[in-house]
């Protein structure tokens, strides 16, 4: 893979699969989620609703925020995902493009968010402080980030399992490529396509590579403290999103 393609590999993968990618994940559920940890956060201070939302996607993350009555700025690498995403939020959010390891300086943020398990698409811990140091920088004094990043569970299981879903008459297959004994800071790779089923319209979309690294906690802890974080508390979830300690 050459060089170029490595560093643009996210943002590849993320504007093939822009039209299927709603359908794809349409069991997660946002506002469940954020219903869940939101308060573990409030209970620390928010201090305000200004909302920066870093790898937004198609807008499935700060949506549910909007309708809370935060003031949200958001950002994703895809500019065919932020183009979906413009499409749903209208003038209600200022959305653009932007790398997550050149992060722009928005504002003060009371609170960024970075969901979806976008660090992963990180691929190395300079890229991991590259990105944190961003968010900092756009943060307000007492501010607050959340993040969420994928366990080696993820890698061992989904990343190399093959997935067939149907949802909004078009066919999606994920196709791991990771073994199950995948180790601690490796690289994982799948890949994602779609189709129409049959008699319906729609984009064929080939198989595209999607590259993931998995972060040890204390590689994540380290990066935070070098770009001037205090962690505060590390959760684990699963499909249900119940906030789990200790990390499994």
């Amino acid at each position: 893979m050459n060089q170029d393609r490595r560093k643009r590999g996210a943002e590849i993968a993320y504007n093939a699969i822009a039209p299927a990618y709603d359908s794809f994940t349409a069991h997660h559920n946002h506002s469940l989620w954020l219903g869940q940890f939101l308060p573990k956060l409030e209970a620390y201070g928010i201090g305000g609703k200004r909302l920066l939302d870093v790898a937004c996607g198609t807008g499935k993350s700060f949506i549910p925020m909007l309708e809370q009555g935060w003031e949200v700025t958001a950002c994703d690498i895809s500019p065919a995902m932020i183009a979906i995403a413009r499409e749903k939020a209208g003038e209600s959010a200022a959305i653009s493009v932007a790398d997550m390891r050149d992060l722009p300086t928005y504002g003060d943020f009371d609170l960024v968010l970075c969901l979806g398990d976008a660090v992963n698409y990180l691929l190395s811990k300079q890229e991991l402080e590259e990105a944190l140091c961003g968010m900092r920088r756009n943060l307000r004094p007492g501010g607050l980030l959340m993040f969420d990043v994928n366990t080696l569970g993820i890698y061992r299981t989904f990343f190399s399992a093959d997935v067939v879903v149907e949802e909004d008459e078009t066919r999606m297959r994920w196709k791991g490529k990771t073994g199950s004994d995948l180790g601690s800071g490796e690289i994982a790779e799948a890949t994602l396509e779609a189709e129409p089923v049959q008699g319906a319209s729609g984009a064929v979309i080939a198989p595209e590579l999607h590259r993931e690294r998995h972060f040890p906690e204390l590689e994540i802890r380290k990066a935070l403290e070098r770009a001037g974080f205090e962690c505060l508390e590390v959760y684990g979830h699963d499909h249900d999103t119940i906030p789990e300690q200790p990390l499994d």
